[in-house]
C-alpha cells in the first residue's frame, strides 16, 4: 500500500493523506482523505441567528477528477449543527459538491464537457468512473439547459433549413410510433415527437413558425399521405419529394415479390416443375440491381467469407457464391413478365438520374404505360401508385434529396429519453448530435 499527498485544489477542503486503493471494477483510485473548512454561515442559525453547536458528524465521500488513468475520491467528515434556542439543525455545507450528485463540481463540469464534445455515455462513464445512470442524468440536464426554456419549452432553431427530411419509426414495443424531422443539409435533428399523424407535423410548424417555414423549399418523405397532406395544407409552397428508395421498395415488395409467387403457382399448375423450381429462393436476386449482383459475384471471386467456421461447434465456413448475375439473366430470359420487371427497374433507375422535371415526368409516364400494357394486377397497382404520386416523384429532378439520412438517424435512436418531445430539438442550435443513443 502506497501513501502520497496530492493537492485537491478545492476551496474549502484540506487534503491530509492520499491512499491508492482498488475499486470494485479493479481500477486504481486515489483516496484523498481530509477535512472541510467550516464557514461562519454554518455556525449561525438561519432562523433565529443564534450560534449553533456541533451535534453530530458523519463520513462523506465525493468522486473527484481523474489523475491520469486513476480515479479519485474525496473522503471527509461532515458536521451536523444544532441550534439550542429554536432546535433547528442542518448539515455542514460542502461548497464544492455538485447539486444533486455525490461528485465534485469540477467532475460535473468535466463530464459535461466530454458529453458536449461527442463522447458516448458509455465512454464518459468509463473515463470518469461514474455510473451510467449518473452520466445519463447529467446529460439529460445538460440537454434541457441547452435546448429548452425552463426545462419545458423548446427553443426555436437558430439556423434556417432549406430542405427537411421526415420519417416515422417504431418505438421499442413495436405498437407506438415517433416522428423525426431533420435538416437535410446538416443532419441536425429539429423535431422528435410521439405519433405518426398530421398532428406531429402541425406541432413542428407551430413550433418553428410560419416565417421560418417560408425558407423551406422541399421535404423528403416516404409515401405516408399524412405527412404529405400536412405540409401541403399548412405550407403549400414546400415541394414534397419521394425518393428512389421508397419507390423501389414498393415495387419490389408489392410487384416483384408477388409476381414471382404467381409465376411459381402458374408453372406448377401447368406442370412445368423445373421452371417453377428455378424460381425458388430467387427473391433476393430478382429484387436486386445488376450492379449489386455484379458486386456480389466479384466478392465471391475474391473468396469473401460470410460466416467463419468453428472447430468447436463443427461448423464449416460459409463463403459467397458466384453466378448470381448469370442466374438473374437466365430467369428473365425464360419469363416475359420477369423481363418486363427488369425493364421497369432499369427505367426507374434512369428516371431518377434526370435533372429536368418534364423529362422525368415523361419517363415516369412511359413506365406507367408499360405497366398498363402487361394487364398484370400487381403492375397495375404500381402504375396507379406512380400516377398518384407523380408530382412528388418528379420533384426529385429539381430537389435531389432522399430520406436516407433520416433512416440512418432512426437506426441510432435507441434511448427512451429521446422519445420525449421536450428533448426533440437536440440539434436546434446548429450543434450536431454525434451520440443519439444514451
Amino acid at each position: 500500500m502506497h501513501y502520497i499527498i496530492l493537492p485537491s485544489e478545492l476551496v474549502g477542503f484540506t487534503n491530509r493523506t492520499t491512499e491508492i486503493v482498488k475499486t470494485v471494477s479493479n481500477r486504481e483510485m486515489y483516496l484523498l482523505k481530509g477535512e472541510l473548512t467550516s464557514s461562519a454561515d454554518d455556525c449561525l442559525c438561519p432562523l433565529c441567528g443564534s450560534s449553533m453547536h456541533i451535534h453530530d458528524r458523519c463520513e462523506a465521500s465525493l468522486r473527484h477528477l481523474c489523475f491520469g488513468n486513476r480515479l479519485s475520491c474525496l473522503k471527509f467528515s461532515k458536521l451536523r449543527y444544532l441550534c439550542p434556542r429554536c432546535g433547528h439543525s442542518h448539515m455542514q455545507r460542502v461548497p464544492f459538491q455538485a447539486q444533486g450528485h455525490r461528485i465534485s463540481c469540477e467532475l460535473l463540469s468535466y463530464t459535461r464537457d466530454l458529453l458536449a464534445y461527442g463522447f458516448t455515455n458509455k465512454e464518459v462513464a468509463y473515463i470518469t468512473g461514474l455510473g451510467k445512470n449518473t452520466v445519463k442524468d447529467i446529460d439529460l440536464r445538460r440537454l434541457q439547459e441547452k435546448y429548452t426554456v425552463d426545462g419545458q419549452r423548446l427553443i426555436k432553431p437558430e439556423k434556417q433549413a432549406r430542405f427537411l427530411g421526415v420519417d416515422e419509426f417504431k418505438l421499442h414495443d413495436g405498437h407506438k410510433y415517433a416522428v423525426v424531422i431533420i435538416d437535410m443539409e446538416t443532419g441536425h435533428i429539429l423535431w422528435l415527437a410521439h405519433g405518426k399523424k398530421k398532428a406531429t407535423v402541425y406541432s413542428f410548424i407551430e413550433h418553428v413558425g410560419k416565417e421560418w417555414m417560408e425558407g423551406v423549399e422541399a421535404v423528403a418523405t416516404d409515401m405516408n399521405s399524412d405527412f404529405q397532406e400536412a405540409f401541403e395544407e399548412r405550407c403549400p409552397h414546400v415541394r414534397i419529394v419521394f425518393d428512389f428508395f421508397h419507390i423501389t421498395k414498393n415495387f419490389n415488395d408489392k410487384a416483384v415479390s408477388e409476381i414471382r409467387k404467381d409465376e411459381m403457382r402458374r408453372l406448377i399448375i401447368e406442370g412445368d416443375l423445373e421452371a417453377a423450381k428455378s424460381l425458388r429462393r430467387s427473391k433476393y436476386i430478382l429484387t436486386s440491381s445488376r450492379r449489386t449482383l455484379a458486386r456480389k459475384d466479384q466478392e465471391a471471386q475474391n473468396g469473401k467469407v460470410l460466416r467463419k467456421g468453428s472447430t468447436l461447434f463443427d461448423r464449416e465456413p460459409v463463403v459467397r457464391r458466384e453466378g448470381q448475375l448469370a442466374r438473374y439473366e437466365q430467369l428473365i430470359s425464360q419469363n416475359k413478365l420477369l423481363f418486363t420487371l427488369d425493364l421497369i427497374k432499369e427505367k426507374l433507375c434512369d428516371a431518377y438520374k434526370l435533372t429536368d422535371g418534364s423529362s422525368m415526368e415523361t419517363a415516369i409516364n412511359e413506365i406507367i404505360d408499360l405497366c398498363c400494357e402487361t394487364d398484370n394486377k400487381h403492375l397495375l397497382w404500381f402504375s396507379k401508385l406512380l400516377g398518384n404520386h407523380i408530382k412528388g416523384i418528379t420533384a426529385h429532378a429539381t430537389y435531389p434529396i432522399s430520406t436516407g439520412k433520416v433512416e440512418g438517424i432512426n437506426n441510432k435512436i435507441l434511448s427512451p429519453a429521446f422519445y420525449n418531445p421536450q428533448l426533440s430539438s437536440e440539434a436546434t442550435n446548429g450543434v450536431p448530435r454525434k451520440r443519439l443513443a444514451t
